[in-house]
């Protein structure tokens, strides 16, 4: 397998790994919508993918360039604020939280059908199809 292809595949493999993980965060703050003081917990896709595949924001070169500030820290799981806070303490918003899953997980299918496309376009090609 050349590199190219290689690193193909590693960054769906990645995508799929944080989708994976996100999917799991999604789902705890789903069954924990009724529990006291629980805060809802997501991770940003985008900075993980960079994160995992080495691709950092970007870098100033002077003292004088103006550096851009993240609020979500790689690696780490951040906790979403509630667009409605409750009284109880907890920050989960179901409908928000079903949306970001329902997209996720379409997300998630879209990798797998897009890797399983290009899997068929190899073994056409070393089949000489």
């Amino acid at each position: 397998m050349t590199d190219s292809i290689k690193q193909q595949f590693e960054v769906y493999s990645n995508a799929l790994g944080i989708r994976n993980k996100r999917n799991e965060i999604l789902a705890s703050n789903i069954a924990n919508a009724a529990t006291p003081n629980y805060k809802a917990r997501d991770v940003d896709f985008e900075v993980e993918l960079a994160r995992v595949l080495s691709v950092g924001p970007l870098k100033t070169s002077d003292k004088g360039h103006i550096s851009l500030a993240s609020k979500n820290l790689p690696g780490k799981v951040q906790y979403r604020d509630p667009l409605t806070p409750s009284m109880d303490g907890n920050t989960v918003e179901l409908s928000v939280e079903q949306m970001e899953f329902a997209e996720n997980s379409v997300r998630y299918q879209t990798t797998l059908n897009f890797i399983n496309s290009k899997l068929t376009g190899l073994m056409s090609a070393i089949r000489g199809e």
